[in-house]
């Protein structure tokens, strides 16, 4: 998916924000927003939003000497999702459908996301995803695809979304590969984040080479691009990873929520609403 003009107020948003939570003077701040300025100037055609907000967070992190800003915020989240663990656990429990309110669950917790989205009830929204309809609903597809294939790659988004994606891969009939990011970008999750909440226990645990809030796989280890291009099933969570994965001809679905407007109009559901989405591959 191309970056929209829409998309560079966020940018300089979640930039101040970074930079603030780095604890930068105001003089890095200004720093930050006139690099960030110059960043935006020189996009080139077809650059996808992980791929600008990647060098976005780049320029923080050289200005303000923090390698992770977002360091506390993941932790909080983290502990407040294992706090939850008990009661989504119950709430599987009583399902006469434990893969499909599973999968929802994991659809909720995507909304865990301080780029675009830094204020959220998480109860709330789990409650709504629960009762209410997909806006876009591909889970035949992916019922389909489990029955036929030996393993699943599973493709992470945010910290502390990692208790909700535990609980569906412990629900998937096949053996996953959890896949983090290479790094600290923003709050999405590292080979750390997916071991704090055990899913190290459930799961082969790989990172894909790249600091990156998305799978750009030009940028990922030679690796992780042989373990992608074999892989019969992805389930992508998130935006970043739609943002990054949208238009390439692989077996992904992708499980989100749908937190800005440009999201919205490409993938052609309402914002705020929850989505399973079959890629181009699966067409």
């Amino acid at each position: 998916m191309r970056t929209y003009l829409d998309c560079y107020p966020c940018f300089l948003r979640q930039a101040i924000e970074a930079a603030r939570m780095s604890g930068a003077t105001p003089a890095q701040e200004k720093e930050i927003v006139l690099g960030i300025l110059e960043t935006l100037k020189g996009i080139e055609d077809g650059a996808t939003p992980p791929v600008i907000g990647t060098e976005v967070h780049r320029l923080i992190r050289d200005i303000t000497g923090n390698p992770d800003p977002y360091f506390q915020v993941k932790q909080e989240a983290t502990e407040k999702a294992l706090r939850m663990m008990p009661k989504l656990r119950s709430l599987l429990n009583a399902s006469e459908d434990r893969l499909g309110t599973a999968l929802r669950l994991s659809i909720a917790g995507n909304i865990i996301d301080f780029g675009p989205n830094p204020e959220y009830d998480l109860w709330d929204i789990v409650d709504q995803v629960l009762n209410e309809d997909l806006a876009i609903d591909d889970t035949d597809v992916l019922l389909m695809r489990l029955k036929e294939v030996n393993s699943v790659l599973y493709l992470a988004d945010n910290a502390g979304e990692t208790v909700f994606d535990r609980l569906l891969i412990e629900e998937l009939p096949r053996p996953v590969t959890y896949v983090v990011r290479g790094g600290a970008v923003i709050n999405d999750a590292t080979m750390e984040d997916a071991i704090a909440v055990g899913i190290d226990q459930v799961a082969e645990v790989i990172d894909n080479g790249a600091r990156v809030p998305g799978t750009v796989l030009s940028k990922c280890s030679p690796g992780f691009q042989e373990i992608f291009n074999a892989a019969d099933l992805i389930l992508a969570k998130g935006m970043g990873n739609y943002e990054t994965l949208s238009e390439v001809d692989a077996p992904i679905l992708f499980l989100m929520r749908v937190k800005c407007p440009v999201i919205a109009d490409d993938v052609g559901a309402p914002k705020n609403s929850a989505v399973i989405k079959k890629g181009i591959g699966l067409s």
